[in-house]
């Protein structure tokens, strides 16, 4: 993990992104305290987004299709 103030970050973004896409983490440091306030980590150790499961929105949600609804089954898998 490097750590690398704002100014710092902002002149060498370049360098830190290719650090990144080599694996290393990169925390952003604010102010005369060298706060901590953002990182910028690998895409990878990300975790996956959750898989939503089906029928989340069951019984919400209602569909009508009215009368004059002239379409054949062969237009309708076409389109």
């Amino acid at each position: 993990m490097k750590i690398m103030t704002v100014g710092e970050f902002k002149s060498r973004f370049s360098e830190a992104l290719d650090a990144v896409r080599e694996g290393e983490t990169i925390v952003v440091s604010y102010g005369r305290n060298h706060r901590k306030v953002a990182a910028m980590v690998p895409y990878s150790q990300l975790n996956p987004p959750q898989k939503r499961p089906l029928g989340l929105l069951k019984s919400t949600v209602t569909v009508k299709i009215g009368r004059d609804f002239a379409m054949t089954d062969d237009e309708f898998f076409k389109a």
